[in-house]
């Protein structure tokens, strides 16, 4: 499962970086999306990947720290995510007035030269 969620890390964060590096705009936002996603499913596994363990202990429950999840990063990845779609809808908004006022969705505002 580790392997799996690895690679995922890897791939969404190889994918955004690429994206980045691109000359539009909208392939710029998307990049931005799909690195968010990689640092949210990374913080999210170091938590610990226990299926079925309990995220809170019960009132006067004992036990080894071991067999509960930490909601620590549960809770952050669940304020990223909301924060990430935030940002996101603002990029848009700001990606469709720059093209309704240059005409293009090129980074530097100019269409390369063919």
């Amino acid at each position: 499962m580790e392997l799996v969620v690895s690679l995922a890390i890897g791939v969404l964060a190889g994918s955004g970086v690429w994206l980045l590096l691109r000359p539009r705009t909208f392939q710029l936002i998307v990049g931005l999306a799909l690195l968010s996603y990689a640092v949210n499913l990374f913080i999210f596994s170091t938590g610990g990947l226990r299926s079925g363990a309990a995220a809170i202990l019960s009132p006067g429950e004992t036990g080894t720290l071991g067999a509960y999840a930490d909601p620590l990063p549960q809770a952050l990845v669940l304020t990223a995510i909301v924060i990430g779609f935030a940002t996101t809808a603002l990029l848009l908004v700001v990606l469709l007035a720059a093209r309704g006022l240059t005409g293009t969705d090129h980074v530097d505002g100019r269409e390369r030269e063919r």
